[in-house]
């Protein structure tokens, strides 16, 4: 199985934004060492002071300085706050600085009223499916300049390494995106971590509108990636304390408190008591919000979760609030499912 990790830069409690991507540097390189095949960074506003993922753009730039051969890319970059144009520079740019390892991963997600004021983004479009399908094809075209000649953008370039092109993936969490992709002909990744609940019924829909695509970036067969929230200790009860973080955190973001991360303490005092550990065996058609366990139980939980889905890659998003557990749980993770270490 290929394992890949996305980072929120979730700033530590009584840090920075400086900690929060010294951080991200420090899982990124770590990452790299133990033979992860791709490392992401996500995009969320208006939460500044708990999460410094705001720019993917940025921080892979100075990423791509700090890792030599781990693919990076955007999990994901808005594309509704932005010119396909601006994006496909963006990644054009970081495939200058990292050549033949970024991945552009397009997705959607409004905010709140007043940040989306902020960044000029509209809301009322008519049919933001239809729009946000444009807008992943406009970026494709640009990237790969694979306009007509007779399109008015036929002349435009924008700057690339010579190396392998960016390679675009639609991320979504609801059967509307996978139904873009598919009909895109474009490698998917859905975050389970999000609607686990769509899960399936959105890789089907996937497959079953799946059509090889004309687009320059595109892929003949579906390519899917699903991602998960995941958390690996020495064994099963460690993790399941650790995975009481999670749990609390989806309460509070329940609770509309958006973005903070308790300790392993205090989530444990406000769910009441410990998170029963994952069995080591799903139910059919089961899929928790968030995973736990040893190495040897979270790989096989993986195993099942991708089998299920026909993903060929799995993509792992943590809430941990201890960055040295974080890193000790990719550790573990990578031992389990073994990779190779470089």
């Amino acid at each position: 199985m290929d394992l890949s990790l996305v980072d929120l830069s979730p700033v530590p409690r009584d840090g920075t934004a400086t900690d929060a991507y010294a951080n991200t540097v420090r899982a990124a390189e770590r990452a790299e060492r133990l033979g992860y095949s791709r490392f992401w960074v996500a995009e969320h506003h208006a939460m500044g002071d708990v999460l410094a993922g705001t720019t993917p753009e940025v921080l892979l730039g100075h990423l791509a300085a700090e890792t030599d051969s781990i693919r990076l890319g955007s999990g994901a970059v808005l594309l509704n706050h932005y010119s396909p144009y601006k994006v496909a520079e963006v990644f054009g740019a970081l495939d200058g600085l990292a050549p033949g390892r970024i991945d552009a991963g397009l997705g959607r997600a409004n905010g709140s009223p007043a940040s989306d004021r902020a960044l000029g983004t509209e809301r009322h479009v008519e049919n933001p499916d239809e729009d946000h399908a444009e807008k992943i094809e406009a970026v494709v075209n640009h990237l790969y300049d694979d306009y007509l000649e007779d399109h008015p953008y036929a002349d435009l370039r924008i700057p690339r390494s010579g190396a392998d092109d960016p390679v675009p993936w639609v991320l979504g969490s609801s059967p509307s995106s996978a139904e873009i992709a598919g009909e895109l002909g474009l490698p998917y990744c859905f975050a389970a971590f999000i609607r686990p609940q769509f899960a399936t019924h959105s890789f089907e829909t996937y497959r079953e509108h799946f059509r090889p695509s004309r687009l320059a970036g595109g892929v003949d067969e579906p390519r899917m990636m699903v991602a998960v929230n995941a958390v690996c200790a020495a064994t099963d009860a460690d993790a399941a304390r650790l995975q009481a973080v999670a749990e609390a955190s989806f309460e509070r973001l329940e609770r509309g408190v958006v973005g903070t991360t308790p300790t392993v303490e205090e989530a444990i005092d406000e769910l009441g008591g410990v998170p029963d550990p994952t069995p080591a065996t799903l139910d059919d058609g089961e899929w928790p919000r968030a995973i736990s366990g040893s190495p040897e139980t979270l790989a096989g939980l993986l195993d099942q979760l991708a089998e299920r889905v026909g993903a060929e890659e799995v993509m792992i998003q943590q809430a941990v609030g201890d960055h040295e557990q974080a890193l000790r749980s990719h550790e573990l993770l990578a031992e389990g499912v073994g990779l190779t270490p470089s």
